[in-house]
């Protein structure tokens, strides 16, 4: 095989790969849509705190994000996340939450897999399947999450929602009389830590224990 040819394959590989991603995130998002629109409502949500016990939309975006890769989860989050505004009540501030919160937990292992990439040979979706190095990256990115998205709850409620942040408490813990700043400080940790748990889990036993991160081999 000339040289010439092995190059036309290789782009004709590429742009494979690259269509597969693209059609992958707009599957994804789609169906993140779809789910906002229509279950996101009646999720049980924390009480007085706005915020789904278990989101399904993080799920949906990290789920493709392991199985068309890094590039795919990305755009299928910010996809999602536009998509989602105009079924959202309060239109923008919940979806850019939501997608602040998502990327706080992806962004460790995409930057740690490409800066510690050794054998080229390896697929990093591989190096991610692995147990000890997803438990490692995960509890990382939920570090960052607790800590973006206590600033960002913070900076929320002194400002836009000024007016509902002495009805933000600890209730859900028995602990009422907890509330304002000094609850968002104890209980955003807390339920972030909960929701990385959850977001990272599920798609691990979707994806990788049933095999279907084989079947694609994309990253």
């Amino acid at each position: 095989m000339s040289e010439e040819t092995q190059e036309i394959e290789t782009v004709r590989s590429k742009r494979s790969q690259l269509t597969l991603e693209i059609a992958g995130a707009a599957i994804f998002a789609a169906l993140s849509i779809v789910v906002g629109a229509f279950i996101t409502p009646i999720i049980p949500r924390v009480p007085g705190w706005f915020i789904a016990i278990i989101d399904p939309i993080s799920i949906i975006w990290i789920i493709c994000l392991l199985i068309f890769g890094v590039r795919s989860g990305l755009l299928c989050s910010v996809v999602g996340a536009i998509g989602l505004m105009p079924f959202d009540p309060t239109v923008w501030l919940g979806p850019l939450m939501k997608l602040a919160s998502t990327l706080s937990i992806i962004i460790v292992p995409i930057v740690l897999l490409k800066l510690y990439k050794t054998d080229p040979k390896i697929k990093a979706s591989q190096k991610l399947k692995k147990p000890r190095n997803y438990v490692f990256y995960g509890f990382l990115g939920m570090i960052l999450r607790i800590i973006v998205m206590v600033l960002l709850n913070i900076v929320v409620f002194a400002t836009i929602y000024a007016s509902e942040l002495e009805s933000i408490s600890l209730a859900f813990l028995g602990l009422p009389t907890i509330t304002g700043i000094t609850a968002i400080i104890i209980g955003a940790p807390i339920i972030n830590a909960w929701q990385s748990v959850v977001d990272l889990l599920i798609p691990y036993l979707l994806v990788f224990q049933t095999g279907i991160d084989e079947k694609f081999e994309i990253w």
